[in-house]
């Protein structure tokens, strides 16, 4: 043991040594730092205000802002690291090597679990909480033994334990919205990830889960993102993109559902003409669903179609005129208005 300690501290020292050495050189400068920290805590402060907004109508304001920012944060170059020399990269990889064999031979300090990320940590301590959490389930066969055991089994990528653990906690209790929706989305994608074709009334049967799941918990985002991905699934995009852009309302710092929002959406536009001649021509200032942006929201409007096809002919105030639509083009996206003023926000 004594001998383990020494040479886990000799590898210790060394490792500082090569992992400091390269930060005695001067650190290359940032040009863009100062408008960096100013994007970030612009970021920042939409989303403090979208978490407690009050009022509704501002949120279409602040998430198109919001979007912004984080354009503009990914358009700035990387931020310049300091430069290290090959046989320095190398030795540190055999050092980091060395000291996580000698970690696992000895015992894991939680400064280890610091050189990760909150997620890559998290995982960890789950994949070792494990053993003891499903032997603590087995032997109580308590509910909430079961749900910790899942949600540790879940969130380390363990899906099978994970199955395993919330379908005996459904059996205890069948309204548990978490795992009615996690067992569900399971045994909707396992059986495509191990290279099977899901049967119909398997579908149906996860389908089910994840719909009762989000009916139980409707403010929950994962309940509104999970539901969004299986109804896109099952091809139903209205229905799945308004419950995806619920999980966004729920949670506006969540990137989850993002591709396929703009999946969905390019596939009505491709097959609504009033959503492509929208998209075209509005969506820049109204949004891309009419939620409002530069442009007032189209889903809270009052007007006639007779004075909506009067503004986008002719223009009013901000709005330039679109003349040269074709009345076809024209009817489908007056139609489009209508069935969001009907849909309301």
């Amino acid at each position: 043991m004594i001998l383990s300690l020494t040479l886990l501290a000799l590898i210790v020292l060394v490792s500082l040594w090569l992992v400091l050495e390269p930060l005695r050189a001067l650190a290359p400068t940032d040009p863009d730092a100062a408008e960096r920290d100013r994007l970030t805590a612009e970021r920042d402060r939409l989303y403090a205000e979208l978490a407690a907004l009050e009022d509704e109508k501002r949120r279409p304001d602040l998430e198109r802002r919001a979007a912004l920012i984080l354009r503009a944060l990914d358009a700035l170059p990387p931020a310049p690291r300091r430069g290290r020399t090959r046989t320095l990269a190398l030795a540190g990889i055999a050092a980091a090597g060395l000291l996580t064999v000698a970690g696992a031979l000895t015992f894991v300090p939680r400064w280890q679990l610091a050189s990760l990320n909150p997620g890559e940590a998290q995982n960890v301590r789950n994949v070792l909480a494990l053993p003891d959490l499903r032997r603590r389930a087995e032997t109580s066969r308590d509910k909430t033994a079961y749900l910790a055991w899942g949600k540790a089994a879940f969130d380390s990528g363990q899906y099978d334990q994970a199955v395993t653990a919330y379908g005996n906690a459904l059996k205890l209790d069948p309204r548990q919205p978490e795992a009615l929706r996690r067992l569900g989305i399971l045994l909707l994608t396992r059986p495509e990830q191990t290279g099977q074709t899901p049967k119909p009334e398997d579908a149906a049967q996860a389908f089910l889960l994840i719909r009762t799941a989000a009916q139980l918990a409707p403010n929950d985002p994962e309940s509104q993102l999970l539901l969004g991905f299986a109804l896109a699934r099952f091809g139903q995009d209205t229905d799945a993109l308004t419950a995806l852009e619920r999980y966004r309302t729920l949670d506006p710092s969540g990137r989850d559902a993002d591709e396929l929002i703009t999946a969905i959406r390019a596939r009505q536009n491709e097959t609504d003409p009033g959503l492509r001649v929208y998209a075209a021509s509005c969506a820049s200032c109204h949004g891309p669903t009419g939620g409002g942006g530069l442009g007032p929201s189209l889903r809270v409007s009052t007007l006639t179609r007779a004075a909506l096809r009067d503004i986008i002919l002719h223009g009013q105030g901000a709005m330039p005129a679109f003349p040269n639509l074709k009345p076809a083009e024209l009817k489908a996206l007056l139609d489009v208005l209508e069935r969001w003023q009907k849909a309301g926000q």
